[in-house]
This record gives structure tokens, C-alpha cells and sequence, in this order.
């Protein structure tokens, strides 16, 4: 996963294949199969290793306060998107393993440390959802804006037919949250739809502040 992430980083997703790879690490193409099941797989890998330090990272000191923890957790984030421009967009674009999971706050174990950190500080079930919605869609608009003005290609990898049998996750009723009691409470509000709502209020949001702005 670190020889892939390498490899995005220098040379784009759209040319990492089970071949190239396997080139870089002096292997047969063959003996990848042995860890992943295709170039699905590997790109699934690389998404779990660019969130997997997120959460240890997180300042405690910071964490202390809500806006502290937002505010660490956001600059973390970023920390990635612009160390690793090419390979942030499939944190957008890969298939989530549950359809209320939002990019680029996509991980159980985030999810469930973000909504945990807000419920102690107080914030009831609806607005520590709520949060979650409204910080991961300002994530990733902003984000992705940034990695793609250093070059990044922002569209969807194309899936080669011929790499591998990895499945494609798009339900949740398999998904083991035993471990994330939070999420596990939660995933009924997760899997509500207020996407037009949620325009609304960050449209009315931008033109409250640019009024602000001009009137002073």
C-alpha cells in the first residue's frame, strides 16, 4: 500500500495497474493477488492508509473544546489532501462501505471518534449528525478545489474488468459496528437524506456572510 500511494503521488491513479506496481516492487503481477484481489482492492487499500493515522494525530489539548477538535481535525485532513494531491480524490470518489458515509470523513473508526467527541461536549444526537454532514461537505468541497489546482485528476478511476474479482460495497447490512456504539446508535440519523436542506442552508449561510461583508 505504501509502493501504491507512491506511486499515485508520482504518476496519477489513472496509471496504477497490478503490472506497473509490480514492477516497482521487482515482483510478478501474479504474487500481488496474494494481498488484494485487484486493482478495486488496492485502491480501497490506499484509501484506508491515508485516514489511518487521522485520529491518533488529533491534538488532546485542542480536543479539549468542540471548535479545537474541528478545527485540528480539519487542518489533519487537509494535511492530506495537500501532501498527497493525486490520491485525495479517491477518498471522494471510492465507493463508501455504507451509503451514509460522507467523504472525506469516510472511516467507521472516524466517524464514530467525531460523533463521540461531540456528543461530550454536549451536543445532542441531531446536531452532532448534523455537524458531521455540514463539516465533511465543507471538507470536501474545499479539498478537492485544492488538490485539483495542483494538478489532481478529480474524476473517478476507471475500473479495469480484467484485475481481479474484489466486490464493490454499496449496502450496509453487513457491516460489522459492534465496535463503534456511537455510529451503531446513530445510523438511523446518518441515513437521512437532507441534501436539499443542507444546500439551502449553506447557500443562505454564504450570502448571509458576503452581505456582512459588504455592508461594512
Amino acid at each position: 500500500m505504501d509502493a501504491a500511494l507512491r506511486f499515485i503521488d508520482d504518476r496519477g491513479t489513472s496509471n496504477l495497474s497490478m503490472r506497473n506496481l509490480a514492477q516497482v516492487l521487482g515482483v510478478e503481477a501474479m504474487s500481488l493477488y496474494r494481498y488484494v484481489k485487484g486493482r478495486e482492492d488496492l485502491l480501497e487499500g490506499v484509501v484506508a492508509q491515508l485516514l489511518s493515522g487521522v485520529t491518533a494525530s488529533l491534538d488532546d489539548q485542542l480536543s479539549e473544546h468542540w471548535q479545537g477538535f474541528l478545527q485540528t481535525l480539519a487542518h489533519e485532513i487537509r494535511r492530506i489532501a495537500l501532501d498527497h494531491p493525486n490520491a485525495f480524490p479517491l477518498v471522494a470518489t471510492r465507493h463508501p462501505a455504507a451509503p451514509w458515509l460522507r467523504p472525506p470523513l469516510r472511516s467507521i473508526e472516524l466517524v464514530e471518534t467525531f460523533l463521540r467527541t461531540l456528543r461530550e461536549h454536549g451536543m445532542d444526537d441531531e446536531q452532532a449528525v448534523g455537524a458531521y454532514r455540514a463539516f465533511s461537505s465543507f471538507l470536501l468541497g474545499q479539498l478537492l478545489l485544492e488538490a485539483a489546482a495542483r494538478g489532481a485528476a478529480t474524476s473517478p478511476a476507471e475500473e479495469p474488468v480484467d484485475e481481479g474479482g474484489a466486490s464493490i460495497p454499496r449496502e450496509d447490512g453487513s457491516l460489522d459496528l459492534s465496535g463503534s456504539p456511537e455510529v451503531l446508535r446513530l445510523r438511523p440519523l446518518l441515513s437521512e437524506d437532507h441534501s436539499e436542506e443542507e444546500f439551502e442552508i449553506s447557500l443562505e449561510t454564504l450570502l448571509d456572510r458576503l452581505d456582512t461583508e459588504l455592508s461594512q
